[in-house]
């Protein structure tokens, strides 16, 4: 408990506060990148708690938020195949695709199954001989290492019938990519403190070397996110732009060199789909060399499977930092956790599944 209680003493979080007014002479725009820090901003009224002139856009740190319609509809379209079992995080359930979600295939008589780990994915492969078992492979870097280590087990016991249908996508490309887009007003960045418990944080020091934005890694309590805040604001004002790390306690450098080394033994970089922001090179994995037969796209030959966006959901907008979720004229109306139209509804980690809960709309939010 201690780095929970510590991390969330208000007097404390008093002084830091006080501390980040007295620092900035200036309006300056910050993006945290993931969505537990969203969720701890708008929990704990964190942005309201900030000098005017510090804004804080929301970036597309969810994977399930992220996760393109078109591979949502791969998923879909295995899921109604009577020799597949399809398994999956309760989270994917209710992502929509083009017309439909897993939950309602499921409903439909598809064999739709919830794991809490792909391992738990690899045993139903060996319980169900007869049949084809996909996982549907999703996540930031910190999923990738297990995901790896299912089909490493798979090959090592001989599990012929198991596949993963992936959609792992890289933090830095991104990053990079908005950094770098046309109309851009983020100035630093708070960079997600689980991915580079896995990753480091070594591969971002060229990003913010290249582009002259902040990234400072930051976890995810009250205090972590302010000290974050207050690190970024700090280089800003001095006009220094590298990697700066908040959350020594977890983090450090190179991050986890053996879940990095299972991952290279297993995927390869590729281009890779994103909600909101297109096809971002090098910021996908891809299965590699004696593991590429476990990849379910092949496998099932899945290229071509038809999708569409919703014309009703602006989820690609609010995970670029366009717009608020409040802005979104369905938000809270058609658009909430019961009856979501989009993948920032349904997450747990979703910006606009946050500014729900915790009622946050426009009157609510300090412009």
């Amino acid at each position: 408990m201690r780095f929970l209680e510590e991390f969330r003493d208000p007097v404390l979080a008093e002084a830091i506060v006080a501390r980040i007014a007295g620092l900035v002479t200036r309006p300056w725009v910050l993006m945290e990148v993931c969505g537990g820090q969203t969720h701890a901003i708008i929990r704990y009224g964190i942005d309201q708690l900030l000098p005017d002139s510090v804004e804080l856009i929301h970036g597309p740190g969810c994977p399930v938020c992220v996760t393109p319609v078109a591979c949502i509809d791969e998923a879909l379209e295995l899921a109604r195949r009577q020799d597949v079992i399809f398994a999956t995080f309760a989270d994917m359930l209710r992502v929509p695709g083009s017309d439909t979600d897993l939950l309602a295939c499921k409903a439909m008589g598809g064999d739709v199954r919830t794991v809490y780990s792909p391992l738990d994915a690899v045993q139903l492969a060996r319980e169900n001989p007869g049949r084809e078992v996909v996982f549907f492979a999703v996540g930031f870097e910190t999923t990738a290492p297990v995901n790896a280590l299912s089909v490493v087990q798979a090959r090592a016991s001989r599990v012929d019938n198991f596949s993963l249908l992936v959609s792992q996508v890289r933090v830095p490309p991104a990053i990079e990519a908005i950094a770098g887009s046309p109309g851009n007003r983020v100035q630093a960045f708070l960079a997600a403190g689980h991915v580079c418990a896995v990753m480091g944080y070594w591969e971002y020091e060229a990003v913010a070397a290249r582009l002259g934005v902040p990234v400072v890694v930051t976890g995810f309590e009250p205090l972590d996110v302010l000290l974050g805040i207050e690190a970024a604001l700090g280089q800003l004002e001095r006009g220094e732009a590298r990697v700066e790390n908040q959350y020594a306690r977890c983090v450090d450098r190179n991050g986890n060199r053996e879940a990095q080394n299972l991952m290279k033994q297993v995927f390869r970089e590729t281009g890779q789909s994103w909600r909101g922001l297109g096809r971002l090179e090098a910021s996908g994995l891809k299965l590699q060399g004696r593991y590429a037969s476990y990849d379910a796209r092949e496998k099932f030959a899945l290229s071509g499977v038809p999708s569409r966006e919703s014309g009703e959901c602006l989820a690609g907008d609010v995970l670029t930092g366009r717009i608020r979720p409040y802005e979104c004229p369905r938000f809270g109306r058609e658009c909430t956790p019961d009856s979501p139209l989009g993948a920032t509804m349904v997450s747990g980690e979703g910006a606009c599944a946050a500014y729900y809960r915790y009622r946050r709309n426009a009157g609510a939010h300090r412009a």
